[in-house]
């Protein structure tokens, strides 16, 4: 059984404790996940939180994840981030299977490419675009936190946006079998921007929403799919951030 080393308190004395060491680590350095479902792959230090090369970030989503994922999925990382999702789905899928990942932030996409490149992986797209309900540019808000970023009318930068259904039409992305879907609010355009995909291939989508509205919303349209929408903490249905999204007809 993998500990998760993100369960200790940051603010208790044992989890001050057991952090002291991280300070140690390079950023920059090239480290061996330790634990858990991305055991044993490549992770660069610094780019995210410690818990992604420790194998504890997120533990039991990436648990639920290894078990949703299967081989020869079709895998869509929409926020990718820095990879850490993309990396778990590439393992999962397999040779014959295929992950999209969706980044527009520069700094995080270079991370991406990076984690893509020194884990050798040949299964796996890299889209340097928003995603949303309409192709285009889009105003992209940064902060000093890289992992939470996203469209907003009071960005400070421009990125390329686009959308599922586009991609879909023209051929240039496959059906998918699974989206995870963390966009810092706006969730419910790229579910929007994705309605003939979703109804015509019904994927399992894992969805982080970030603010009550978009949360609301984003179940609103779901349920319109079909779907059967689950808490995957400890929280309500209508209070979680994480929800499991399985259609009725099952997968």
């Amino acid at each position: 059984m993998a500990v998760n080393f993100s369960n200790l308190s940051r603010g208790g004395v044992v989890g001050r404790l057991a952090r002291l060491p991280l300070r140690l680590i390079p950023k920059g350095a090239t480290l061996p996940v330790m634990q858990g479902p991305l055991k044993g792959a490549r992770w660069i230090a610094g780019s995210h939180v410690h818990g992604c090369w420790l194998g504890s970030y997120e533990m039991e989503k990436q648990l639920a994840f290894g078990r949703d994922v299967k081989p020869a999925d079709v895998v869509y990382d929409i926020g990718a981030n820095v990879g850490f999702y993309t990396l778990l789905a590439s393992r999962l899928v397999g040779p014959a299977g295929h992950v999209f990942a969706f980044e527009p932030l520069p700094r995080n996409l270079g991370l991406l490419r990076k984690h893509v490149a020194i884990n050798s992986l040949s299964n796996v797209t890299i889209l340097p675009q928003a995603v949303s309900d309409k192709p285009g540019e889009a105003l992209f808000s940064t902060s000093a936190d890289p992992a939470q970023n996203g469209l907003t009318e009071q960005g400070d930068i421009r990125v390329q946006v686009t959308a599922v259904d586009v991609l879909l039409d023209k051929g240039e992305i496959k059906p998918p079998n699974l989206m995870k879907i963390d966009v810092e609010g706006a969730e419910a355009m790229v579910l929007r921007g994705a309605a003939k995909a979703i109804s015509a291939h019904r994927p399992i989508i894992y969805l982080a929403t970030h603010n009550d509205d978009v949360h609301r919303e984003c179940l609103q349209i779901l349920r319109g799919h079909g779907y059967t929408l689950s808490s995957m903490d400890a929280e309500p249905l209508e209070t979680t951030r994480e929800v499991l999204c399985v259609h009725e007809s099952g997968r």
